[in-house]
């Protein structure tokens, strides 16, 4: 029988990976983890189907045994990578502070096994737990692809929104020494917010900066640092990727992303990736999850041509 290729057959998992539970033993290239949570959103919520989402839509994405054609440089992507869907992270509910537990415990199991650990959210609140895992990394920054700045200390009295992830971080994660948010665009920027991440030093670069001087904006990325990537669907435009929770015309097209992708991971050591808010019951085409899932397999290919190439 032939390896079931076609992207709806077999069971769904992240780019047709093997699943092997966290219970288990194992080691891997790179490891993928679900994060289906949604209770910090506070507007849209639908994220918590993320990840089965992407799941069934990466089918579409899932190298085979030679890898992939490179039609740019005529070489081949992904051949030889080891690949593993370690399942997903099970919430309690109403209970943040155990979720986010859960999550934490999880992201340093995960980081024990694979080279790179791949987070799936989600709303963006999981990227404080997640980044509460790297607090044994003494030195490195977050590159925040994001419509929004996710920097307010609180939102309708909550600490812990999907409008707060990084403020959280940078107080609790003392090696998270800098963040570059770039893609910030909309009416609604908390003031407040945007001064607090300006006065501790942090890399603010709108979405129009990006359209208007994008060699300029690669330029301002870091360089051998060790890099966490948080990747916010909302970046994209709406017209490419309308299954958001907070959705912001006038968002950054794929290739202004895959080059910024690319830009953080060539010359870092790239820790940890995650990719949140992709809520596919706010579109039944489908395409957001397809758009979600092609960003995670060419930013995982990108990270292993570069290491080869290292």
């Amino acid at each position: 029988m032939r390896h079931l290729e076609l992207p709806f057959t077999g069971p769904a998992t992240f780019l047709k990976a093997p699943y092997r539970a966290l219970t288990e033993p194992w080691r891997t290239d790179v490891a993928f983890l679900g994060l289906p949570y949604d209770f910090a959103v506070g507007f849209r919520p639908g994220a918590r189907f993320a990840p089965g989402a992407l799941r069934r839509a990466s089918g579409r994405f899932a190298p085979g045994p030679a890898g992939f054609f490179d039609l740019e440089t005529g070489g081949v992507l992904l051949r030889g990578v080891s690949l593993v869907d370690a399942g997903d992270v099970d919430p309690a509910q109403l209970e943040y502070r155990t979720s986010f537990e859960r999550m934490t415990a999880a992201a340093r199991e995960l980081r024990r096994r694979a080279t790179l650990p791949v987070f799936v959210g989600g709303d963006h609140s999981v990227s404080y737990p997640l980044l509460r895992a790297y607090d044994d990394v003494e030195d490195f920054c977050v590159v925040q692809l994001d419509a929004h700045l996710d920097y307010s200390d609180d939102r309708n009295g909550t600490r812990y929104a999907n409008s707060s992830p990084f403020r959280r971080a940078v107080e609790e994660v003392l090696g998270l020494k800098h963040i570059i948010v770039i893609g910030l665009r909309g009416l609604r920027t908390n003031p407040e917010a945007y001064r607090a991440a300006e006065v501790r030093g942090h890399t603010l670069v709108t979405a129009r900066r990006v359209r208007t001087s994008l060699d300029e904006v690669l330029a301002l990325l870091p360089k051998d640092k060790k890099v966490y990537l948080s990747f916010d669907i909302d970046v994209l435009d709406p017209s490419l990727a309308p299954g958001t929770g907070s959705p912001e015309v006038e968002g950054l097209d794929y290739g202004e992303a895959l080059a910024l992708v690319g830009a953080a991971i060539q010359g870092n050591e790239l820790i940890g990736l995650d990719v949140t808010e992709v809520a596919p019951n706010l579109d039944p085409s489908g395409l957001t999850s397809l758009v979600a899932a092609r960003l995670l397999a060419e930013a995982v290919a990108l990270w292993w041509r570069y290491r080869e190439v290292a």
